[in-house]
């Protein structure tokens, strides 16, 4: 869209999504007070109380006034079934409605985007931005953990005796205890870290954003969709927006530059709905070619998570913690800030190990709760004692794409990660099914479990497996990758190492999308880093990185 003759206001920067990594980048932009800056939400603000209670994610992820119900086009990975993946939407993005879990990724990861093209995104490269952004409570390493940030990283205070046997299980099968997977090493088994303190979830937006409210250079509009990129030649000078359920658009111009962070699935969506894209994608959709760049929307990658439960007895599980007198207690355990069932995250253990004893750094991540959630019904936990321990392949290398359903901004883009298509998943994924049935028949978790939910006992053959993983397998909720991070003379890439558009002026990305490929974890973190990182890059405070 051609920017409008008529007056708008006017900011240095304005940047659409208000996730992890737009919340961040306003905290940093703004604190030059020499700048004006916009922050763009579609949602609405933060102030349901069960964005701030950890357990309350069960209440909000599948509610559309928080969240972006989209959902994945069936696909033979998931046995033609559409996967829900749902998006934040709200101030905190995902942030504000997610598991909460604090994980970093391996250093190789990061090494092997500089090796890409990607010069200063190596380990020792991005290393102090995940240190900035952290205020890491308790035992820690300072060479690889920051004490001074806004967000703070607390060890789980909860511990359950399945939690403790599953980690003793999993080290019988050779995987080391590990105190802190996001120090030197990631490999190992234990208590998740997360963003917890006090028993509130600590979202980007209560870390970063809250505390800066009262700055006068710093404008945050809630519903807020952003529906074009205003472009004036090859410069993007703004952003059309749709307020509430008004029809009318209002505009905000940046004098500097327009900052995209509204995730793996909007991004690109708004790029494309501007002009800026692949023709193939575009012109069949009637939306003029404003910039022809054939990256956007491809190289989506997600993990794609297994889950095997199995009965307890012995035991209370989440399953009856969480009802009647019971719940009662832990509720009032929380309003004392003592641990308790609202403080913890999904999944309260890790384990990072090998699906092949030949590989030389993990691939698999495992995921232990002491409880079930019923089958199809999002936020309903099973009324009988189960445990479940799910896991994916770190870096897949199955991809899949984002494309417009259609030309209206309220249509949810076409989603398709393609999971399970390579084979190097296929086989990881069968290799993790047989590691998961060891860890839960392990010698430490025998006194507890009480036979296998599913997959079945009687599914052994890869062919059985391969299949229950297709069935029943869904998503992480990590869709990351769509704008590529590349060399500028790469076809697929779609920004340079300064996460400016390629070909574009006064334009940037700077959330998951931008990453070439998966992080060997949870994406939030990593995402926080990447905005750590382009507010340097932004402000000149960086070095630049040449192309």
């Amino acid at each position: 869209m051609t920017a409008p003759s008529a007056s708008a206001d006017e900011f240095d920067y304005v940047i659409v999504g208000a996730g992890a990594a737009g919340c961040v980048l306003a905290n940093r932009l703004s604190a030059d007070k020499s700048v004006s800056v916009c922050l763009l939400e579609a949602g609405p603000p933060d102030r349901n109380p069960f964005i701030h209670i950890p357990a309350g994610f069960i209440k909000l992820a599948y509610d559309s006034r928080y969240t972006w119900q989209f959902k994945t086009e069936p696909a033979q990975g998931t046995a033609g079934r559409r996967i829900p993946t749902t998006q934040g939407k709200t101030l905190g993005g995902s942030s504000a409605i997610n598991g909460f879990n604090c994980t970093r990724g391996q250093a190789q990861d990061y090494d092997e985007w500089a090796s890409l093209g990607n010069r200063g995104w190596g380990y020792t490269d991005v290393l102090s931005y995940f240190k900035r952004s952290e205020r890491r409570i308790g035992n820690f390493d300072p060479r690889y953990r920051g004490s001074d940030g806004p967000l703070p990283i607390t060890d789980c205070d909860w511990r359950h005796p399945l939690c403790d046997a599953f980690i003793e299980s999993a080290h019988s099968v050779g995987v080391p205890r590990n105190p802190d997977y996001n120090g030197e090493t990631q490999e190992g088994a234990g208590y998740y870290q997360r963003w917890i303190y006090r028993g509130r979830r600590y979202s980007a937006a209560y870390a970063f954003l809250r505390p800066v409210l009262g700055r006068r250079n710093l404008d945050v509009r809630t519903e807020a969709q952003a529906t074009n990129i205003l472009i004036e030649g090859n410069r993007a000078v703004g952003i059309a927006y749709a307020h509430g359920h008004s029809a009318m658009v209002r505009y905000v111009k940046a004098r500097r530059e327009v900052i995209l962070c509204a995730g793996a699935a909007n991004t690109p969506k708004l790029m494309m709905l501007s002009g800026i894209g692949n023709p193939e994608d575009l012109t069949p959709l009637g939306i003029q070619v404003r910039h022809a760049l054939g990256g956007v929307g491809r190289n989506l990658r997600d993990h794609h998570m297994i889950r095997s439960v199995c009965r307890v007895k012995n035991t209370q599980t989440l399953n009856e913690t969480a009802r009647g007198l019971s719940l009662i207690g832990q509720v009032a355990r929380w309003a004392l800030r003592q641990p308790s069932i609202l403080s913890i995250s999904p999944s309260v253990a890790y384990a990072f190990w090998k699906s092949n004893p030949t590989l030389q750094r993990a691939d698999l991540q495992f995921h232990f709760s002491p409880g079930s959630y019923k089958e199809g019904v999002a936020g309903l936990l099973d009324e009988f004692p189960r445990m479940t321990l799910g896991f994916y392949v770190m870096r897949p290398q199955s991809t899949g794409a984002i494309r417009l359903r259609s030309r209206d901004p309220s249509d949810d883009p076409v989603i398709q990660p393609n999971y399970m298509t390579h084979e190097n998943d296929q086989r990881a994924t069968i290799d993790g099914l047989r590691l998961t049935r060891k860890i839960l028949h392990g010698a430490a978790l025998q006194r507890y479990r009480a036979g296998d939910e599913f997959p079945p006992e009687t599914a052994r053959s890869d062919a059985e497996l391969l299949d229950f993983a297709r069935q029943r397998g869904g998503t992480a909720w990590h869709l990351m990758g769509t704008c590529r991070m590349g060399p500028v003379d790469r076809a697929d890439s779609v920004v340079d190492p300064n996460l400016r558009v390629i070909g574009m002026e006064g334009l940037r990305v700077a959330d998951a999308s931008i990453m070439p490929t998966m992080p060997s974890g949870n994406t939030q973190i990593p995402t926080m880093m990447i905005a750590e990182k382009a507010a340097d890059l932004i402000l000149g405070r960086g070095s630049q990185h040449s192309e």
